[in-house]
Formats: C-alpha cells, sequence, structure tokens
C-alpha cells in the first residue's frame, strides 16, 4: 500500500490572515516593547502617593483615591470629559459625512483629480498646534464679521436646526483639519466598487439617488466604521481637547505628581473606550437592519 502524503498548505483564508498579521506584526512589537511596559507603570502611578526624593522615587499606596478626587473632587475635570464626549458624539458624523461626500467628488475622474486628493489630504501631514490655532482664530474673528447676516437668517429657523447648523460652522475650519485621512479610507473604499455595477443599474432604471443607497453604501459601510472610529480616537488625542489640557496641567503638580494626571488619563480611557463601543453597537445595529 502506498501512503499517502499529507499535504500542509495553508488554505486561502489561512494565509490571509497571516499575511494581516505580518503587516499587523510592527505595531504588536512595539506596542509590546515601547508601550505596555509604561501603560502598566502608569496604573500604578495612579494608585500612589508619589515623593520624589535624592534616594528616587518613594511609593506610597492610596489605591482608588485619585480617582475619586478626580470624579467626586475636582470641580471642573467632570465638565471637561462631558463637553469632550458631547463635542466628538457630534462631531464624527459631521466628519464621517463630510469626508464621504468629498471622496465621492474626488473619485469622479476629472482634471487635476490628483492635486486635489493631495490637498484635502495636505492637512494631515503639516498637523501642528501653531497652524491650527492660527486658522481657527482667522476664521473666528472673519466669521464675526458676517454674524449679522448669518444670525438673522438662521435665527429664524426652529432650534433643533439652527444649532446643529451653528455648531458645523464654528467648527467648520476644525472639521476640514481633521478629515483628510477618513477622506483617503473612503476613496480607497469607492475606487474597488466595479463600474459595471452601477451600469448594470443604470440600465435597469435605477436613479443616481437608488445607486448610491443600494451599491455605494453597503460598500463604503465598513470604512465608515473604521472612519469612526479614528474620528474618535484622533478626536480624544488632539492637543486643544480641554481633558488632555487638565491632565497635562496637573502632572507635574506639587503634592501629587503624576499621580493626579495618571488617574484622569485612565478615567478618560474607560470613557473613550465606551465611545468606541458605542460606535461599533451603532454600525452593527444598522448591519443587522440591512440584513432584515
Amino acid at each position: 500500500m502506498k501512503s499517502k502524503k499529507k499535504k500542509h498548505s495553508l488554505t486561502i483564508k489561512q494565509r490571509n490572515s497571516l499575511t494581516g498579521y505580518l503587516f499587523f506584526s510592527p505595531w504588536i512589537i512595539g506596542f509590546l516593547v515601547f508601550t505596555l511596559y509604561p501603560a502598566i507603570y502608569s496604573i500604578k502611578l495612579s494608585m500612589n502617593e508619589l515623593q520624589i526624593t535624592t534616594d528616587g522615587i518613594l511609593m506610597k499606596f492610596k489605591g482608588l483615591y485619585y480617582y475619586n478626587e478626580a470624579i467626586n473632587v475636582d470641580t471642573s475635570f467632570k465638565t471637561n470629559v462631558i463637553d469632550e464626549v458631547y463635542f466628538a458624539l457630534s462631531a464624527t458624523p459631521i466628519i464621517i459625512v463630510f469626508s464621504l461626500i468629498i471622496a465621492l467628488l474626488l473619485n469622479r475622474k476629472y482634471p487635476l483629480r490628483s492635486f486635489f486628493r493631495g490637498v484635502f489630504f495636505l492637512p494631515v501631514i503639516i498637523m501642528s498646534g501653531p497652524v491650527i490655532s492660527e486658522l481657527l482664530t482667522k476664521y473666528i474673528m472673519n466669521l464675526a464679521v458676517f454674524n449679522p447676516v448669518i444670525y438673522q437668517f438662521l435665527m429664524r429657523l426652529p432650534s433643533f436646526v439652527r444649532n446643529p447648523i451653528f455648531f458645523a460652522l464654528s467648527n467648520l475650519v476644525f472639521f476640514l483639519w481633521f478629515s483628510g485621512a477618513q477622506i483617503l479610507i473612503f476613496i480607497a473604499g469607492l475606487q474597488k466598487v466595479s463600474t459595471e455595477i452601477y451600469e448594470a443599474a443604470s440600465i435597469d432604471g435605477a436613479t443616481a439617488w437608488e445607486k448610491f443607497w443600494k451599491i455605494t453604501v453597503p460598500f463604503v459601510k465598513p470604512l465608515a466604521m473604521v472612519n469612526a472610529i479614528y474620528t474618535v480616537m484622533e478626536l480624544a488625542n488632539t492637543s486643544y481637547n480641554y481633558v488632555n489640557i487638565k491632565i497635562a496641567s496637573h502632572l507635574l503638580e506639587v503634592g501629587r505628581p503624576y499621580s493626579f494626571s495618571a488617574a484622569m488619563s485612565w478615567i478618560y480611557f474607560g470613557v473613550t473606550l465606551l465611545l468606541l463601543l458605542l460606535v461599533y453597537l451603532v454600525f452593527q445595529g444598522f448591519g443587522r437592519r440591512d440584513n432584515a
């Protein structure tokens, strides 16, 4: 009897998974080498009172004392967290919708298309605190000049319409500045949609609106979730985030150096995780509704 040789070749799914892990491995290695220990040490700092002496750093265990200080004693931390959560919940949908609209426009064929793609991605490359600060200052100053004209029109609208418009106008430069990566991700997804699908839909008599909802939206929905997660993390880490400013201001505070800031950081980390969970549940809900 001839013995059959066992084949150890990988399946397509296993090869794709292996390729994904290989691309992901630099981040995993970087996290294990450069981030894991500082994160664990930060938790230790948040539960201990630090005394910096000539002999080194002395720690006295305080448990959840600094967490209670941040939540129940400090007068501004909770307010800053609530404000940033509200801003993230309001800004993320606007940035996602704006990025998708721009991506649809940049995905069309016209002269200088590559140039305009570079223009929208340029803020991601040159992003810096002084640059965006100057842009926001100039924008707010110019907006103030036209406020009487804008207010006369907007104040006649119902409050549920007027307030979102005011919010979008007040943060327009901010939204433009933080949409570059999202636009590129949407463009990459749109380029994978075959033009033959749109042509077949046109032959069947589908309108542009029907093609958008029945073809484009299902293709970009997974990318929309990725962009939403990216946007929440980006807004949570910007230098204009009031919570980050608050944490940095207490970093070297006399009497409680590092510990109080570490506790606030982990509280805000937990809040950010809840926001990411909310994003996931929202998109999962849309997915189940489409499958129903």
